[in-house]
């Protein structure tokens, strides 16, 4: 028995017509990670329900029974480091990896997901088609366009593709440098018939997703989640999370939240309330009051990290009644200084009540996310994140801490974008380590060295694309990507170049063809106010 017998589908797959396209939805990691992204699970169930395709899917570990031939081979794209994993199943499929050398023999291959709607270009030469931005109408309209064009050339193919909105085609842009190792002079379409600019497409309805399919061997067991929010009305100023997928948007209680549930329930008792600012649903007082009802008494609820002046004791009371002992808050850094810097709206007090709230309402423990590196940080800055720790162990006690704390990592389309990775974060992470182990506080810092990578991969170009390639001989660590770059060296600039580099406002950015939700404009606007909080008198 596969773990696909143990699924449980919350919808009903269409019957593939006789000409249906045959397609491979691939998830470029194993099974209980994929089939977890909600995400991967709504555009495999949008691309079931067309009678007109003939879906297969694809993990790293386990796969449907693929078809013999596959016209178009799709990738859900959530976390930079899974690329190798892409170019490993193309490998394996006896695809070649550079769209340039793709015919008609081959599957069309696109990708679609965060990453890739951020900044696709270190990517480029991979993937014949990218899908910028939300998926509910740009699927349907990339398999209706495919359809229009179905059969015709390659060439044919990619240029009718490429006039839809949200749909990039990176073969039919052409980027100059000002030299091999230099800035990038421009990005243009190969001609006039090409849009110069692709508009990420945004999903404005009041209904957002929930689960598709519950199986036991999901990361979460036999969760059902649901979508409450989507985007975060407080723009962190390096949130990717904020900035890509605004404007921030909630699902309707009674039309989506309530009915999603319901049929969540049928199949399983553990439910979980996802988005980036899950409290800040206008009807989210009233949620809680319906999963306070005896008849859930039964149900695992888990919510998904938790604005902090939110955190109120009837929430925690409600999590408690629900199965649930502890709750995760984003806080950033314990200073005040810091906090203005990137945009989160909040004080030590309110951080410092939450923590009492929690326990009050008889959780067991709180998890903070906080973040060094951040620009305009100093070491003061750090030392105030320590003291902050302490005050809530003191407020709180015999709440279990843990400080989760990763570096900074600029991400195309933020306001920080153009600042480089700080090289001090690895001892400032050394440095809470330290302080906090002797407080007794947990502290779980993310690799430094993988945040480096992550930076370069967010803020590379297509030149990167041959590095990529040969961290798939070499094996992903930093000391490969180092070697990578100089086996390369005067094709490219060097590492430090993508990764630590503050980037002039006036140059041309990988990304500058794409348009996201906000002009450069405001993210240049935005970035200035950060940096007026860099030096307070």
């Amino acid at each position: 028995m596969t773990v696909f017998n143990n699924e449980r589908l919350l919808f009903t797959p269409a019957s593939p017509e006789a000409n249906a396209i045959p397609l491979v939805f691939a998830y470029p990691n194993t099974y209980s990670v994929g089939i977890t992204s909600l995400g991967y699970q709504i555009v495999w169930e949008t691309l079931a329900m067309r009678p007109d395709v003939r879906i297969r899917r694809l993990f790293t570990d386990i796969a449907e029974p693929l078809p013999r031939e596959i016209e178009i081979l799709g990738f859900s794209v959530s976390w930079e480091l899974d690329y190798i994993n892409i170019l490993n199943c193309l490998k394996s499929l006896n695809v070649p990896i550079h769209s340039a050398e793709r015919t008609l023999n081959h599957p069309l291959i696109f990708g679609g997901g965060s990453v890739l709607s951020a900044n696709p270009e270190p990517f480029a030469p991979f993937f014949d088609v990218i899908l910028l931005g939300d998926g509910e109408n740009l699927l349907h309209d990339f398999i209706d366009g495919y359809q229009e064009i179905r059969g015709a050339s390659k060439d044919e193919q990619l240029r009718h593709l490429a006039q839809i909105p949200g749909i990039y085609v990176p073969s039919l842009y052409e980027v100059t440098y000002d030299s091999p190792q230099g800035e990038i002079q421009s990005i243009e379409p190969v001609d006039n018939t090409i849009p110069a600019t692709i508009q990420k497409q945004t999903y404005r309805g009041d209904k957002l997703s929930a689960s598709t399919v519950v199986t036991e061997n999901a990361i979460w067991e036999n969760i059902y989640m649901v979508e409450v929010v989507r985007s975060c009305p407080e723009m962190c100023r390096f949130c990717l999370a904020s900035y890509s997928t605004l404007p921030f948007r909630t699902a309707s209680l009674e039309k989506s939240l309530i009915p999603a549930i319901e049929r969540g329930l049928q199949v399983t008792r553990r439910i979980g309330l996802l988005g980036a600012s899950v409290t800040q649903h206008p009807e989210f007082e009233a949620l809680l009051d319906y999963f306070s009802q005896p008849k859930y008494d039964d149900v695992r609820l888990s919510i998904a990290s938790v604005r902090t002046n939110t955190v109120t004791e009837k929430l925690a009371k409600v999590l408690v009644q629900r199965n649930t002992r502890s709750i995760t808050i984003a806080v950033e850094s314990g200073s005040e200084k810091v906090r203005q810097i990137v945009n989160k709206k909040l004080t030590n007090e309110e951080i410092i009540q939450a923590a009492i709230n929690a326990k009050s309402g008889g959780l067991k423990a709180m998890k903070l996310y906080g973040m060094v590196g951040i620009p305009g940080e100093e070491q003061t800055d750090i030392e105030q994140t320590v003291q902050m720790m302490q005050a809530i162990k003191k407020a709180a006690p015999g709440l279990r801490l843990t400080l989760g704390c990763s570096t900074f990592v600029p991400k195309a389309q933020t306001p920080f974008q153009w600042f480089g990775v700080n090289p001090d974060a690895k001892k400032r992470l050394k440095f809470l380590q330290k302080h906090l182990k002797s407080q007794g506080i947990d502290f779980r810092p993310e690799s430094y060295n993988w945040s480096a990578i992550q930076a370069l991969i967010s803020r590379g170009d297509r030149r990167l694309a041959p590095v990529l390639e040969l961290i798939g001989d070499y094996g992903d660590s930093l000391g490969s990507y180092k070697r990578a770059f100089k086996q390369l060296r005067g094709q490219l600039p060097p590492l430090d170049f993508y990764v630590h580099e503050d980037w002039s406002t006036d140059r041309v950015l990988p990304w500058h063809h794409l348009q996201g939700a906000l002009p450069q404009s405001t993210l240049l606007n935005h970035r200035d106010r950060a940096i007026a909080h860099f030096n307070p008198s």
